[in-house]
C-alpha cells in the first residue's frame, strides 16, 4: 500500500493533452522540488518567449515557441511572417499533390530530404512515427550525412525515379559541408539521368544565404525561409519539419496544435506543470550533475527514433563546459535508448544487474493499433504482451534500486507527437535554468567544424606535395617535414584514407610508420 500511495501522490494526468507522468519511482523528487527556484525558471522562460537574446555567441533570439503560436511573437512583423509562411507551405503542398507543380517525368511521387542534425532528425522522427505506408501521399527518403555509401544507398532506391522526386535542401547558410556535399552528389545524379536538378529542388534556408542566392539564380521551384532564431534541434515545428509532413499528407496543423497546448500547460507556475515535473525528476535522478544517463524506452515501434531525436535536443542543449557565470561545470545529460520490448533481449540485462549509472524513461502508449487485435492466446493479444514487458521491466528495475519515470500517451498521432516533443523542449529549458547553463548555444559543435576544416586544408597540402613530386615516395614523417606540419598522426590517417580510395599509391611496410606514399599518375 505504501507504493500505491506514493504512486497516487506522484502520478499526474493532464486531461487537456491526454498525457500522464509518473515520477513515483524517483526517490528524492519531493526534496528536490521543494528547493527548485521556480521564480527564476519562469522569469527566464518569460524573457525567452518575449524575444530576449538567448544565444549570446550569435546575438540571436530563440523563438521556436512562436512557430506554433504566432500571436505570442514579440513583433507584428514576426507574427505576419510566420503566418504567411504557413499559408505558403499549404499552397505549395497542394500544388505538388494536385500536379500543378510537376517534375520532368510527371507528378511528384517521392521526396528526398537533404540535411543534417535537426534538419534531418525531426522529419525522420515524424516520418517514422506518423506515416501510413502505402497510404502516404508521397514517399520520403533522406540524405543526412556525407558518407558516400549512404548517398549511394538513397540514390539506388530512387534510380529511375529522379524525374518524379522533389528534393528539399535544408541549410541555414548553405555552407554546411554534409548538406552541401549531399546536394552536389544529387545534382550529379540528375545530370547523369539527363534531368535538370533545379526543376526538382526546394530550398529551406535563411534569406540571402549562399543557398538562397544559388536557388534563386538557378530557378529552383521554391525557397522557404529558415529564421536564424530557430535552432536545428528545435526546428521540427518550422518548415523543416512541417513541409515533409504536409507532403506526406500528415496533419501538420494538429501537430502544431499539440505543441501549442503543451506550451500552455508548461507556463503554469504550479507543481502541476508537466515540464517542471519532468525537469525536477531529471535533477533528482542525476543529482543535478548528470551523474546518471537517461535511457529512453518507448514501447512503441513508431517511436524508435525518439531516443535519437532526444540525444540531440538534450545533449546539445545541456552539454556545456561553462555555466552562465563562466564557471567550469562540465554539465550535461547522456541520452541513449532504443525501444521496448526489443531491449528486453539487449541491454536491459545490464540495466537490472550491472552498474546503477542510469535512470529510465518508459513511454507507454495505451492504444495498440487502429483495428481490433486477435488473441494470441486465451484473452491475451500481442499488445498485452508489450504492456506486460513494460510493466515487468519497470518493476524488475525498481526492485533492484533503479529509478524510472513513466510517460503515458493514449495514441501516437500528430497531436500527441507534438505534445511529447513540446514537453521535452520546455523541460530542457527548465533544467538548463536549474543548473545555470545556456541551452541555446553550441560552442563545441562549432569547434568540431573548425577542426574538420583545418584537417581538410592539411589534406590539400599533402596532395599538392605529392603532385609536385610525382616520381618520389614519401613516409608520413617526410611529408610532415616537407609541408611544415607537426600533425604526423593526422597526416598518416589522411594518407591511408586517400590510398584506400585509390587516389594515391601506398607501399606497405611491416610497420605503418614506414609506409611509403606516392602520387597516383
Amino acid at each position: 500500500m505504501d507504493m500505491w500511495k506514493r504512486f497516487c501522490d506522484h502520478s499526474f494526468y493532464f486531461d487537456a493533452v491526454e498525457l500522464g507522468i509518473d515520477v513515483s519511482k524517483i526517490g528524492t523528487f519531493d526534496e528536490v522540488f521543494a528547493k527548485v527556484d521556480r521564480e527564476k525558471i519562469f522569469r527566464e522562460m518569460a524573457a525567452l518567449e518575449s524575444g530576449s537574446i538567448a544565444n549570446f555567441d550569435e546575438n540571436r533570439m530563440v523563438g521556436h515557441y512562436w512557430l506554433r503560436n504566432p500571436a505570442i511573437a514579440p513583433s507584428g512583423d514576426l507574427k505576419t511572417a510566420i503566418s504567411e509562411v504557413w499559408n505558403t507551405l499549404d499552397r505549395f503542398a497542394y500544388a505538388i499533390h494536385s500536379g500543378d507543380i510537376c517534375g520532368q517525368s510527371g507528378k511528384f511521387k517521392n521526396v528526398l530530404c537533404i540535411g543534417i542534425g535537426g534538419s534531418a532528425l525531426g522529419p525522420q522522427l515524424a516520418c517514422k512515427a506518423l506515416s501510413h505506408g502505402p497510404r502516404n501521399k508521397m514517399a520520403l527518403f533522406f540524405l543526412d550525412n556525407t558518407d558516400p555509401d549512404g548517398i549511394d544507398s538513397a540514390l539506388a532506391e530512387l534510380e529511375g525515379k529522379l524525374g518524379e522526386t522533389l528534393v528539399i535542401v535544408t541549410s541555414k547558410s548553405g555552407g554546411t559541408p554534409e548538406t552541401r556535399n549531399g546536394m552536389a552528389e544529387v545534382n550529379f545524379a540528375y545530370e547523369r539521368a539527363k534531368l535538370t536538378f533545379s526543376r526538382h529542388a526546394v530550398a529551406i534556408t535563411c534569406e540571402d544565404s549562399q543557398l538562397d542566392r544559388q536557388a534563386k539564380k538557378e530557378g529552383w521551384l521554391k525557397c522557404f525561409p529558415m529564421w536564424d532564431w530557430v535552432g536545428g534541434r528545435t526546428s521540427i515545428a518550422s518548415v523543416v519539419g512541417l513541409l515533409p509532413m504536409a507532403l506526406q499528407g500528415i496533419d501538420h496543423k494538429k501537430f502544431l496544435g499539440g505543441m501549442r497546448d503543451m506550451d500552455s500547460l508548461t507556463r503554469v507556475h504550479e507543481k502541476t506543470n508537466p515540464a517542471l515535473i519532468l525537469a525536477t525528476a531529471w535533477y533528482a535522478a542525476t543529482n543535478g550533475k548528470g551523474e546518471k544517463a537517461m535511457v529512453i524506452l518507448p514501447y512503441k515501434d513508431r517511436l524508435d527514433l525518439f531516443s535519437k531525436f532526444l540525444q540531440q535536443l538534450i545533449m546539445e542543449s545541456l552539454g556545456k563546459k561553462l555555466d552562465r557565470a563562466n564557471n567550469m561545470v562540465e554539465q550535461g545529460l547522456t541520452v541513449y535508448g532504443n525501444k521496448g520490448s526489443t531491449d528486453q533481449h539487449a541491454y536491459v540485462q545490464q540495466l537490472r544487474d550491472g552498474m546503477n549509472n542510469f535512470f529510465v524513461t518508459f513511454i507507454e502508449v495505451l492504444s495498440d493499433r487502429s483495428g481490433v487485435s486477435p488473441f494470441i492466446e486465451e484473452g491475451i493479444t500481442a499488445g498485452d504482451y508489450l504492456e506486460g514487458f513494460l510493466l515487468g521491466t519497470r518493476q524488475a528495475l525498481y526492485e533492484n534500486g533503479r529509478e524510472s519515470i513513466t510517460l503515458t500517451l493514449g495514441n501516437v498521432d500528430p497531436y500527441h507527437l507534438g505534445v511529447l516533443i513540446a514537453l521535452y523542449e520546455r523541460a530542457v529549458s527548465f533544467y538548463a535554468s536549474m543548473v545555470n547553463v545556456n541551452a541555446y548555444h553550441q560552442p563545441g559543435v562549432e569547434a568540431g567544424k573548425k577542426a574538420a576544416n583545418t584537417i581538410l586544408q592539411l589534406q590539400k597540402s599533402i596532395l599538392q606535395h605529392l603532385r609536385n613530386n610525382p616520381k618520389q615516395s614519401f613516409s608520413p614523417e617526410n611529408i610532415a617535414q616537407a609541408i611544415g606540419s607537426d600533425d604526423v598522426e593526422i597526416i598518416f590517417k589522411l594518407l591511408e584514407h586517400l590510398a584506400g580510395n585509390r587516389r594515391i599509391q601506398c607501399q606497405k611496410s611491416t610497420h605503418f610508420s614506414q609506409n611509403m606514399y606516392q602520387f597516383l599518375s
